[in-house]
């Protein structure tokens, strides 16, 4: 089993917490280098998972999924799909439901990090202790229609992988059994992300005015 159930501390916290630490989301000031990806993750009658960019930081890296359903699909089930809160049944020990759509990073140690038990807009102070593995955590989405004879949503998702993977290929896993997508994985070139994260550039250039 690729997708596990989220442990008892994984247990989602009411307790609001501001701020973002580095391992929730890229750095603030920093631009991130793209590469360009067309990673194709998932496609089903109704449902197609694509990676239309990576965004390589200092820190970590930005993927950038484009989640699309057709008309015949329940756009709604989508958007509830991605929040933990909204999705019965997720419960510390329990078997995932169909509706939780999850995404999940294995390496090339067998090591994995999952987006089971994490729930978004939960902050953590930026001065709080790092988590002693790698992270991924879902970055707030934001959905879009497209025009044509066949109405369609597209879900744009960012996964923020902290920290930035090691320099050899690894694999972007999803599932969504709601939606027809079974567990999956696609090969991604970490080199490559390592590279461009050497070509991440500040915003404002040292010494320039704000």
């Amino acid at each position: 089993m690729f997708f596990e159930p989220p442990t008892a501390q994984d247990e989602p916290s009411e307790s609001p917490q501001p701020g973002l630490s580095p391992w929730q989301a890229p750095p603030a000031l920093e631009r991130g280098a793209v590469l360009v990806s067309d990673l194709v993750l998932a496609r089903t009658q109704d449902v197609a998972m694509i990676v239309q960019t990576i965004q390589a930081f200092s820190t970590g890296c930005l993927i950038n999924v484009d989640v699309i359903t057709r008309s015949s699909a329940d756009d709604s089930a989508l958007t509830r799909a991605i929040y933990q809160h909204m999705v019965t049944g997720v419960k510390a020990g329990a078997p995932l439901p169909d509706d939780l759509l999850r995404f999940g990073v294995r390496f090339a140690d067998g090591s994995k990090v999952t987006t089971v038990g994490h729930r978004i807009g939960k902050r953590h102070p930026p001065s709080a202790a790092p988590p002693p593995g790698p992270q991924i955590s879902w970055l707030l989405p934001g959905m879009s229609m497209r025009s044509g004879p066949e109405d369609s949503s597209v879900l744009v998702a960012g996964l923020w992988l902290w920290p930035s993977p090691p320099a050899e290929p690894f694999q972007l896993a999803v599932e969504w059994p709601a939606g027809g997508v079974e567990l999956t994985f696609a090969e991604v070139d970490g080199a490559a992300i390592a590279s461009a994260a050497g070509r991440s550039l500040p915003y404002w250039p040292d010494g320039e005015a704000e």
